[in-house]
């Protein structure tokens, strides 16, 4: 383990806290256990701490397993402990033993859990065998704040496809950029700086061969300690040059183009050489014919059956409302700067032809806001 760091909170205090805190702990494996599920657990026997951890790196120990090595290596014995766990212990072998063997190994005698867990190999069995063996099991603890940590998780697992947040930062006036095509800066560094643990949290980044084109970007993670998303380039008749920054880095931070059957396969095979994964996707089947472009449901089916479980689409207005027409996206991170562009012919966040009616537009429900210096962050989940 890392280390625990002890929390601001070490003295006796309510059952909440001590769920609020196994929360805190849950967020720091955000970016290195995807596709597995955020969680933290805290152990606790007569008002102390005995015991804290968190599933730190896919592959290795949970949560509950990390808590209880913290413990013991503390000398501590959990015998009539309760221990606070943010999502329901797994009771299934997989890359690591169940958890509910060690909490009924250990003689803790009270689970109280946050989440139920949506995996069918555990769904319910946890709590089942745990109170078969005469534990206290107590669901729903939090839930709602449990539940949101891990909307990625849920989402992937009962679906098989990535989440899809799309992102985007605009001026009062709803423009991503000058008419000019300058987008440098529309917010401040505070909310950029946002932008980059939002590249850690999700597996993979989205954006189209448009802003590819016109800004070169390099799509990585900036964020100290952080991870490079797996980056995904909608791509459909294989532009990309061979040597934008995405090309040239391929080999150390994953490139995957999307393109559409048959297109340019030289072009492809060049891309191949240095490192870039080209998939052909079958074009879109319901848009109008002039559209020509690959069908993104598809695209989401085969990013899922190869672990990728969250998508951050940083795409610009055409990207975003193919996203939003194809029904992929799940929830919108609009960053508000307080300024205006104006222009007409000024970039907006979603472009095409739009909705015809009022009636027909995509409804969205506040889950969020939050400020970064003068700019603020609102937070909408997509209503299905």
């Amino acid at each position: 383990m890392n280390g625990i760091e002890k929390s601001d909170a070490a003295g006796p205090y309510p059952d909440e806290q001590y769920m609020r805190r196994a929360i805190e702990l849950a967020k720091r494996g955000s970016g290195h256990v995807n596709p597995n599920p955020l969680v933290g657990a805290v152990i606790v026997r007569d008002g102390e701490i005995l015991g804290e951890g968190w599933h730190e790196e896919y592959g290795e120990l949970h949560a509950e397993r990390n808590a209880i090595a913290h413990a013991r290596a503390a000398g501590h014995r959990l015998e009539g402990s309760t221990i606070y766990v943010t999502l329901e212990p797994c009771c299934h072998y997989g890359k690591t033993p169940p958890c509910t063997e060690a909490i009924i190994e250990e003689g803790i005698t009270t689970v109280v859990v946050g989440s139920d867990d949506p995996n069918p190999l555990v769904a319910g069995r946890g709590f089942r065998i745990l109170r078969e063996h005469g534990i206290t099991v107590i669901p729903h603890f939090l839930k709602e704040e449990c539940d949101a940590v891990n909307e990625v998780f849920f989402y992937y697992i009962s679906t098989g496809r990535p989440y899809v947040a799309m992102k985007y930062a605009m001026t009062l006036d709803g423009k991503i950029a000058c008419r000019t095509g300058d987008s440098r800066w529309v917010t401040g560094e505070e909310a950029r700086n946002h932008v980059h643990r939002l590249r850690n949290h999700f597996k993979g980044i989205m954006a189209g061969i448009g802003t590819v084109l016109a800004d070169d970007p390099m799509l990585n993670c900036r964020m100290k300690g952080g991870r490079d998303p797996v980056r995904i380039i909608c791509d459909s008749h294989l532009r990309i040059p061979l040597e934008s920054r995405l090309v040239q880095t391929a080999r150390e931070q994953p490139v995957i183009v999307a393109c559409l059957p048959g297109k340019n396969r030289t072009k492809a095979k060049q891309l191949e050489k240095k490192g870039v994964t080209v998939w052909e996707i079958p074009p879109e089947t319901e848009a109008e014919p002039h559209r020509n472009m690959i069908d993104l449901s598809c695209l989401m089916q085969k990013l899922g059956e190869n672990k990728i479980d969250g998508i951050l689409l940083e795409g610009g207005g055409t990207l975003n409302e193919s996203a939003l027409q194809s029904g992929i996206v799940s929830k919108v991170y609009c960053y508000l700067a307080p300024k205006i562009f104006g222009g007409a012919d000024a970039k907006t966040p979603v472009e095409g032809r739009g909705a015809a009616l009022v009636k027909d537009a995509w409804m969205l429900e506040r889950c969020g806001q939050r400020q970064f210096g003068e700019d603020i962050l609102l937070e909408y989940r997509v209503v299905r």
